[in-house]
């Protein structure tokens, strides 16, 4: 309950310190995706990767200076929830005409709960629902870009239109040929809508911030018709001389969905008020959840409270119970899930086998890199949490014993809550040695092909996954292959790529022995045929498509030109969408893939 009266003066004086704290967190973050656009213009690819990366940690730091500041100013937290109670009626007076009233309030309860060491959301000191509406929220400042441009072709013709939306972002860096661009993009426009006639109403409508992500910047709308909407992005890239060019042109929400995917980078975009970006994200992506598309666009810990809000409604209209996840068992993880729930969740366990020479620390750590790299479209983002209350009635005794034999440093018992002290959250995918042994010969050639892929797709973001077995990878309901298993990667550039030595004599060709000397970062592409190869067909295919990764000079040669400086080219849609190869000949139109609808399992 709430207390009736707000009667300590400290209240009022903590909550602004709060505000305080989240307002310089979020200046400097979008100070720093803002200035994505110089680094664009400027080819600054490296810099661009490192804001990306530095970015992630902004968050944490701005929690860590505001713990401490009202630890010194307050003793906050010797205070009594009497006075934590009030300082949150403060907070959500302050919140008033606030740009970003649902990321301040996120930031209130990561600044209480780590003071007063409760992450449960059982308090009700902290936002476990939003007090603040995000509906309408508007920039008024006189200067300030509205969320979107809206364009009315009618009053010109739609390729002016279309030269004026991109004129808009005044890029500092010229185009090889925009006109010839555009001419590409309404042919598109027509291939993608055919023959349509205008409606009173019809219009174009861009958000006003390009996205910025990796090599690339995004522009992102809807074509407006009557009564139908087409979701569009255009990718706007160098060629090799520095000039601009429109490389694609992106239609309708699986298009969106690939691009905006769980397991891609976050972009940089500049936003005054993020809600109306989400808003407008969410009316071209219905499918998306908006904790993900919150995420897509950077503000992960925001995605992370809703998803987890989410996570406690689904808990409250469902009645199943959380099991051993289907599947090979992991020798340093222990998964388990909702059969119910699309996502799977991981603890780390606290011993493992001999062969596994890893700490928990080392397994976090890896963890992390993978949340701040380049994931290409081919690693899975997760979501990491610290004490999750679970209601223990929701899990079966089996998963119960499992978590106690393997993890017992991290399972508590709390009256009615099992809590788990630190978890990672990932979404679903069929493991694709299961989705091979149910496949048809259309289906395991499209996957084994995706297989390879994923792992050239890792090798360009200088990625090496460590252990390439199937079951460490899963298919996406798009049929894309995608990497989850992460407690063996490292960084190509520190692998050391080698041929096998070949026998210095019969004996050493007879033994089952290793007769060379082998370092902790050798690797022997040529050795993964073993392990992947064993069946018929998937060798035929791989072999066919994918030979190349069991030389090593070909992994050398890769890692050769990542140390030189080369940031490679990975494109979060089909090549066939393209509209030149760097001849600026067309692209062969290709036909697409077909993809089955994967089922949960």
């Amino acid at each position: 309950m709430f207390p009736q009266k707000l009667t300590d003066a400290r209240a009022f004086l903590i909550a602004s310190a709060l505000l305080e704290g989240f307002n310089k967190h979020y200046r400097l973050f979008r100070a720093t995706s803002a200035q994505a656009k110089k680094r664009f213009e400027q080819a600054d690819w490296h810099g661009q990767q490192r804001a990306q990366r530095e970015r992630i940690e902004f968050y944490d730091m701005r929690v860590d200076e505001a713990v401490a500041l009202l630890e010194e100013r307050f003793q906050t937290s010797r205070l009594p929830m009497e006075v934590w109670q009030q300082v949150k009626l403060h907070y959500i007076g302050l919140l008033t005409n606030h740009h970003q009233p649902e990321l301040a309030e996120t930031f209130f309860n990561s600044v209480c709960t780590r003071i007063l060491h409760h992450s449960y959301f059982h308090n009700d000191f902290i936002f476990v629902r939003p007090a603040v509406s995000t509906e309408y929220i508007e920039n008024d400042e006189p200067a300030a870009l509205p969320t979107y441009r809206a364009y009315y072709p009618s009053r010109e013709t739609l390729r002016d239109t279309m030269m004026r939306v991109i004129w808009n972002f005044q890029l500092e860096r010229e185009f090889e040929d925009l006109g010839r661009d555009i001419d590409c993009v309404l042919g598109a426009v027509q291939r993608e809508l055919g023959l349509f006639r205008w409606r009173t109403n019809f219009q174009i409508q861009v958000l006003s911030s390009l996205f910025y992500r990796n090599k690339g910047a995004y522009v992102v709308g809807k074509i407006i018709n009557g009564f139908t909407e087409t979701p569009f992005a255009l990718p706007i890239l160098h060629n090799e001389q520095g000039l601009l060019y429109i490389d694609a042109a992106l239609f309708g929400e699986d298009d969106l969905l690939m691009l905006f995917s769980f397991a891609r980078a976050y972009f940089m975009v500049d936003m005054e008020v993020p809600s109306a970006y989400v808003q407008f994200l969410r009316s071209m992506m219905p499918r998306k959840p908006r904790s993900e598309i919150y995420s897509a666009l950077g503000l992960q810990k925001q995605g992370k409270n809703l998803f987890y809000r989410d996570f406690l409604y689904h808990l409250r209209h469902s009645s199943d119970k959380f099991r051993i996840a289907p599947g090979i068992k992991g020798m340093v993880m222990l998964v388990f899930d909702l059969p119910s729930y699309p996502f799977v969740f991981k603890v780390i366990k606290d011993f493992y086998p001999p062969q596994k020479e890893t700490t928990r620390e080392l397994i976090q750590g890896k963890y992390l890199l993978v949340k701040t790299h380049d994931r290409v479209g081919r690693m899975a983002d997760t979501l990491e949490y610290t004490r999750v209350a679970f209601p223990r009635h929701r899990f079966e005794d089996e998963l119960i014993a499992e978590l106690k034999h393997f993890c017992p440093s991290l399972i508590e018992e709390n009256g009615d809550d099992l809590v788990i002290k630190h978890l990672y959250i990932e979404r679903r995918m069929v493991p694709l040695n299961i989705y091979l042994q149910e496949a048809t010969p259309a289906q395991l050639e499209h996957a084994v092909v995706e297989y390879g892929n994923a792992i050239k797709d890792m090798l360009a973001a200088n990625i090496f996954p460590g252990d390439m077995l199937w079951k460490n990878f899963g298919v996406t309901r798009h049929g894309k292959v995608v990497f989850y298993d992460y407690d063996e990667i490292e960084y190509m550039t520190d692998c050391n790529f080698r041929r096998v030595p070949p026998p210095r004599n019969e004996e050493d060709e007879m033994s089952g022995e290793i007769w060379y000397q082998v370092g902790p970062r050798d690797v022997f592409p040529e050795t993964f045929g073993p392990f992947l190869l064993g069946h018929p067909g998937v060798r035929e295919v791989f072999m066919k498509h994918h030979a190349e990764l069991l030389d090593a000079a070909f992994w050398q040669a890769h890692k050769e030109r990542i140390q030189s400086g080369h940031v490679h080219d990975v494109f979060p849609y089909d090549p066939h969408k393209r509209f030149y190869v760097k001849s600026a000949a067309p692209v062969a139109q290709a036909p697409e893939p077909e993809h089955r609808e994967l089922p949960i399992q």
